[in-house]
């Protein structure tokens, strides 16, 4: 079929005779010779311009981490306009110790894996009001550059184990960021109900079972929708770095905001499927527009959109949830509410954070005692002014410290902010 399509004939061809026949074309057509040229040159092998329908180009990210990290695999072919940059600065935060990095640019650059075929040329288009780029993808022959394609899934997910790609719905479109787990968060370290807890490492553990024998022996469709619910501040997100840090896949967390859209939707599902055995955290999920909520609802009764994914969901405000989301199988299988931790939680809470350090374990009793309706982020600013009050007098009053607090949060729930005249803080 490659060799018949090659012999099919051409409508227009390029002639330097006639260079303004098109309008736009000479360049075009010079920028593609050039580049072809390029390749040959280096390595004796004629290279062909592939176009891609496919919005998910991985490989330009793994691309510019191989740039980055100088992976002797991508080789530096040509620079493809003179007077703009070869190469490139960024403030690199995932060394040990943050520094600026200098590497090649991948804009400008037509940079090759000639072991395995293919080039990538990230081109600059010159407008009237900036450059633009567009993207050429090169292969010597169509086998090679499907087991390119192919060998691109398999080292994003190995990319992917220790990082976290997020996803957030922005103005000017979905913005995506592959973030470093700088710091594991372990299973023990997660302060929830335990029967819950129990639960939801149990359905994770199966679901990436090597050998899926739970699904299979039972017949039941590999993939799982769970749905965490509550008020703010307790364990959710750490519940879901903990997730990323103990899993053996991927995990991908997506931002919902006002700007999400049918667009957005099919994108992350899209990149999910492609990670798939994968975690997909969708955060603050009530908070999807309403004219994308039918789409999104379809998207999850996919025949295969789900195929490979464990699903969860997190919401502050239960009540707004689309009743549509837990009233259909196969959307959210469970649904968990995340409490305020009872006392024998936020003891476990304070001695995980070893409070007794300031206060003995009577004097963390005694605070466990006293917090009640103090969520976890609110027993970790506790923790954090005993620290503060200790460092400086040698000791940690912890009634005071909780009456203080406490203070604090019934005027925020009563909205009695600056009712005080006397105040020198306001507007006027």
């Amino acid at each position: 079929m490659e060799t018949e399509w090659k012999k099919q004939t051409v409508i227009y061809e390029y002639d330097e005779q006639t260079d303004g026949t098109i309008k736009g074309y000479a360049a075009y057509a010079r920028l593609v010779d050039g580049i072809s040229g390029a390749l040959f040159a280096r390595y004796g092998v004629e290279y062909e311009l592939y176009a891609s329908d496919d919005p998910n180009s991985e490989y330009w990210k793994l691309l510019e981490n191989d740039v980055k990290s100088g992976n002797p695999e991508v080789e530096h072919v040509a620079r493809i306009f003179d007077r703009l940059e070869e190469r490139t600065f960024a403030y690199d935060d995932d060394k040990e110790q943050p520094d600026y990095n200098i590497h090649l640019s991948i804009r400008n650059n037509v940079l090759a894996y000639p072991a395995l075929g293919v080039a990538l040329a990230r081109v600059p288009v010159f407008q009237e009001h900036g450059i633009n780029f567009q993207d050429y993808v090169f292969a010597a022959s169509d086998s090679q550059l499907q087991a390119f394609l192919g060998n691109v899934r398999t080292r994003q997910r190995e990319q992917n184990i220790n990082k976290v790609t997020v996803f957030t719905d922005m103005r000017n479109g979905m913005s995506r960021e592959d973030e470093p787990i700088t710091r594991s968060v372990g299973r023990e370290e997660v302060v929830l109900d335990a029967a819950i807890k129990k639960e939801i490492y149990r359905s994770l553990d199966q679901f990436f079972d090597a050998d899926r024998s739970f699904y299979l022996t039972y017949d039941i469709p590999y993939k799982r929708g769970v749905l965490l619910y509550g008020h703010p501040g307790n364990g959710k997100t750490t519940l879901v770095k903990s997730i990323a840090g103990s899993v053996p896949g991927p995990v991908v967390y997506w931002q919902i905001t006002e700007y999400t859209s049918s667009e957005s939707v099919g994108e992350v599902f899209e990149a999910a499927s492609r990670l798939a055995p994968m975690v997909l955290v969708i955060e603050d999920i009530d908070s999807m527009p309403q004219e994308v909520r039918s789409f999104f609802l379809n998207t999850l009764d996919g025949a295969t959109s789900k195929e490979g994914i464990f699903l969860i969901g997190t919401t502050n405000y239960p009540d707004k949830i689309d009743p549509g989301l837990m009233n259909r199988a196969g959307r959210f299988d469970r649904a968990y509410e995340i409490r305020m931790p009872d006392e024998a939680l936020r003891l476990e809470y304070l001695r995980l954070r070893r409070f007794q350090v300031f206060a003995g374990e009577e004097g963390t009793a005694l605070a466990a005692r006293l917090t009640e309706h103090f969520s976890l982020t609110q027993l970790g600013e506790l923790y954090v002014s005993a620290a503060l009050e200790w460092h400086e007098n040698g000791t940690a009053g912890v009634e005071a410290l909780v009456r203080s607090m406490r203070g604090e949060l019934d005027k925020g729930r009563k909205q009695e902010w600056m009712k005080d005249d006397k105040s020198s803080i306001g507007f006027y």
